[in-house]
């Protein structure tokens, strides 16, 4: 149950790097649905965290990364208009390079970009993210 759940759910984050660039979706379905994100998604039963990154990195972006590097981690909770936890999720952010495939909105997102740091205010990225695709770029380009 992804909806006012009764424990909090594992969801994975993919800041995959191209060059300068970082790979941002619009999100298509809640929670965030309209904003400007990082692709990922819930964990599913029987599934490693890196199977879970693969996965809907493919079914989101239809794009292909290199090995996978746990960069952070992020507490997503959302609540209701009437203060009730409406989705809370744990979130694993996983960075990699880009190797293969053409960017297409796909699955659970209606846009897909390759956005320099520079330009994330254009798509009001939010500093959570922001502070997670830094770590992502320091850790990866060192």
């Amino acid at each position: 149950m992804r909806e006012y759940p009764d424990a909090p759910r594992v969801g994975v984050g993919i800041v995959l790097l191209r060059g300068d660039e970082v790979l941002l979706v619009k999100r298509g379905k809640p929670p965030g649905m309209g904003q400007w994100s990082l692709p990922g998604g819930a964990q599913e039963l029987g599934e490693t965290a890196e199977e879970c990154a693969r996965r809907e990195l493919l079914e989101e972006t239809c794009l292909e990364a290199g090995p996978f590097h746990l960069v952070a981690h992020a507490d997503s909770l959302h609540r209701d208009d009437a203060g009730r936890l409406q989705y809370h999720y744990t979130i694993l952010d996983f960075g990699a390079h880009y190797v293969g495939g053409n960017a297409v909105a796909g699955d659970d997102v209606d846009d897909v970009a390759w956005v320099h740091p520079d330009r994330f205010d254009e798509y009001d990225v939010w500093p959570g993210a922001r502070s997670v695709i830094a770590q992502a770029f320091s850790q990866l380009l060192i």
